[in-house]
């Protein structure tokens, strides 16, 4: 049985873990590189993780076993602060096909709508990255804008989709 929960400093190791394999195994679905993810120290990932009034990062777990995450990150300023910003998003590719995206999604949304009361998520996706995409739209995102060559892995430029939710 998986559950979904809130990460917390003591998962950091585990987080490092999963960020490694999804930069090893999704390395255009993800900004930092193996070798980027892999310096990070623990300090700082522990930091990273915690949960804050305008951050949360959500796991599912397998038992002890660490499958997927996401993040949300609410805007601090006023005048922003209704929008939050879903990032990180990815499940171990032999844990995929049960629901798990989508699992984590929602967690991630019921907090940014009910626990900070944020008018609307953004998101970015790689372009080509179509089962990703199919997730999105069905969970009701839309795109509202492509940034041309906004990664660039193996001398391949990819483009990423901007998309929105409006939750109120």
């Amino acid at each position: 049985m998986v559950t979904i929960r809130t990460l917390a400093t003591g998962d950091a190791s585990r987080f490092k873990a999963i960020r490694v394999l999804a930069a090893t195994t999704s390395p255009t679905s993800i900004l930092p590189t193996r070798a980027e993810e892999e310096r990070r120290s623990i300090d700082e990932i522990s930091t990273r993780i915690e949960c804050t009034p305008t951050q949360a990062v959500f796991g599912a777990f397998d038992g002890d076993a660490l499958v997927g995450i996401t993040g949300v990150r609410r805007e601090a300023l006023a005048q922003a602060s209704h929008t939050a910003t879903i990032w990180g998003v990815f499940v171990d590719p032999v844990q995929r096909g049960k629901g798990l995206a989508r699992a984590l999604l929602n967690a991630a949304t019921s907090h940014a709508s009910q626990g900070w009361n944020c008018a609307q998520l953004i998101l970015c996706v790689n372009a080509e990255n179509a089962p990703a995409k199919q997730l999105y739209l069905s969970m009701g995102f839309t795109t509202f804008g492509v940034e041309p060559r906004a990664m660039q892995v193996d001398g391949r430029f990819y483009d990423e989709e901007h998309m929105i939710k409006k939750l109120r």
